[in-house]
């Protein structure tokens, strides 16, 4: 057990910020997570953080992958003083983290967000994972499947897919796997892109329109200039920042502001004023 002191992170407001869909909370203040094969879990308590995990899987993944490395703090401080709905945004969600997550995962993962709910994107997720991810035993015994490696879910049909209640989604993971797992699409060439190539690249993969490509450029390739546009930041956009929202000024910080803003939307207002 590592338990460190930590500002700016809240481990319940990253896993309802819509980055990741294999967060769940097990216990009060308690909440598993898996990534790729990796398995933690992290309980809070103000702002002392507990992460059960071996100290080397601590230092050399769970660090990167929660970015708790970078001063969160700044991004505060950097929005405008009179800009009370980003103020008030940043103030509510100043617990989360950009994640570093695995490209591979995320191009799968946010394939299947299209036009779905965030219960259900969990459950094909973890349909996917229990069907074809490896099974790994805890020492206590209990289990769970990483996620699987496009070699393997290169095997499924467009059928079995289906049957993992992917519906239409299911010819773009298909498809996606095939090209990844034969080298049509190399992953690791994009990892190295720009944020404008990279964004460019994956457009070219099938089924990834604009706002899927920017969330696989901020929650894998941390390109924090990512700014995913879906309905929710559309309607802010209309009615905060009908002269556009301000990209100069949050240069290098865009992606950080949409998960305020978004975050914001889903659980800080009430519903009569969005």
């Amino acid at each position: 057990m590592i338990s460190i002191e930590l500002e700016n992170f809240n481990i319940r407001q990253i896993m309802e910020s819509g980055q990741c869909f294999r967060m769940d909370e097990t216990d009060t203040d308690c909440f598993t997570v898996i990534a790729g094969k990796k398995y933690v879990e992290v309980r809070q308590k103000g702002q002392v953080v507990d992460f059960d995990c071996s100290q080397e899987d601590f230092l050399f993944f769970w660090i990167p992958y929660f970015d708790l490395d970078a001063d969160y703090s700044r991004y505060i401080q950097s929005v405008n003083p009179r800009d009370r709905y980003l103020c008030a945004a940043a103030q509510h969600g100043q617990g989360i983290r950009i994640l570093r997550q695995d490209l591979w995962e995320m191009l799968i993962t946010f394939l299947i967000s299209q036009q779905n709910n965030i219960r259900r994107i969990r459950r094909c997720i973890e349909n996917i994972c229990t069907r074809y991810g490896e099974r790994i035993i805890l020492p206590d015994g209990r289990e769970y499947y990483g996620f699987p490696k496009p070699q393997a879910l290169a095997t499924a049909s467009e059928e079995d897919l289906r049957a993992c209640n992917l519906g239409y989604r299911a010819k773009y993971i298909h498809q996606a796997a095939l090209d990844v797992a034969d080298g049509q699409i190399n992953l690791s060439e994009i990892q190295s892109m720009s944020y404008k190539k990279a964004r460019e690249a994956l457009m070219e993969i099938y089924g990834v329109g604009g706002k899927v490509a920017d969330c696989i450029c901020l929650f894998a390739l941390h390109q924090l200039d990512a700014f995913p546009v879906d309905t929710h930041i559309r309607q802010v956009l209309d009615q905060h920042y009908k002269r556009g929202f301000p990209n100069r000024r949050y240069k290098g910080m865009r992606g950080v502001m949409q998960q305020y803003i978004f975050y914001y939307e889903l659980t800080g207002l009430p519903s009569g004023d969005k």
